[in-house]
């Protein structure tokens, strides 16, 4: 019997929030990991949407690709998508803050000679939390990059999103072709995934939405 083909959404890579025309708060994020579970489920037979931020990466066959920029870009094309699809992998990096305004040209603070400025910022929406409010049966994964007692703040953000899974990491898996991850499920699963590749970690990551389960299984080894 044929396997029912899943309509999946990922997102990938870091949001830049402008402050003016060439400055921006941004972070590492190069995307390589949403990009990897892109390719994984559209080689397992998923029909792919790929919501990305700036990143130079090239689509992977089969995907289709939705360029973004800014959080809020970002979550409206999340809404649009997710509202037809089945499971979503936010793999993106997205900025907690953004300027409270943004300027219209380019910021001449230290034109002034000033030796410190300052910069207001907002709290952007909490995209994870956003979508999965309204997500009845389908599979949302989320994904923590956290130092320190990262294990315990992963359970809590498991538990706040409102998510069935979190992918847990650390800053070495930034701009790497390798990661070391913990996939923590909301049942009280555990599985940790020690220096593989991202493209390995992607593949055991698109095999825990199963059209045929009742329920979303951790992978085993």
């Amino acid at each position: 019997m044929a396997r029912a083909q899943r309509r999946v959404v990922v997102t990938a890579g870091p949001t830049f929030e402008h402050i003016d025309p060439v400055r921006f708060l941004g972070n590492e994020s190069s995307g390589k990991m949403g990009f990897e579970i892109a390719r994984a489920a559209a080689d397992r037979g998923d029909e792919v949407v790929l919501i990305a931020g700036p990143v130079h990466l090239p689509t992977p066959p089969g995907v289709r690709r939705v360029d973004v920029t800014s959080a809020r870009e970002m979550l409206a094309a999340l809404r649009e998508e997710f509202a037809q699809a089945d499971a979503l992998f936010m793999a993106a990096a997205v900025a907690d803050w953004r300027p409270a305004r943004r300027l219209r040209s380019k910021w001449r603070a230290k034109d002034g000679g000033a030796e410190r400025a300052t910069i207001e910022l907002v709290r952007n929406p909490d995209l994870v939390a956003t979508v999965a409010r309204r997500k009845g049966e389908r599979l949302v994964v989320a994904f923590a990059l956290e130092t320190g007692r990262g294990l315990a703040r992963a359970r809590r953000k498991l538990e706040a999103k409102g998510a069935d899974f979190i992918v847990l990491n650390d800053a070495s898996a930034l701009r790497a072709d390798r990661s070391t991850v913990t996939i923590l499920g909301r049942d009280g699963s555990s599985l940790r995934l020690e220096d593989r590749t991202k493209r390995s970690i992607a593949k055991r990551l698109v095999r825990l939405a199963r059209p045929d389960a009742g329920r979303f299984p951790v992978p085993r080894r």
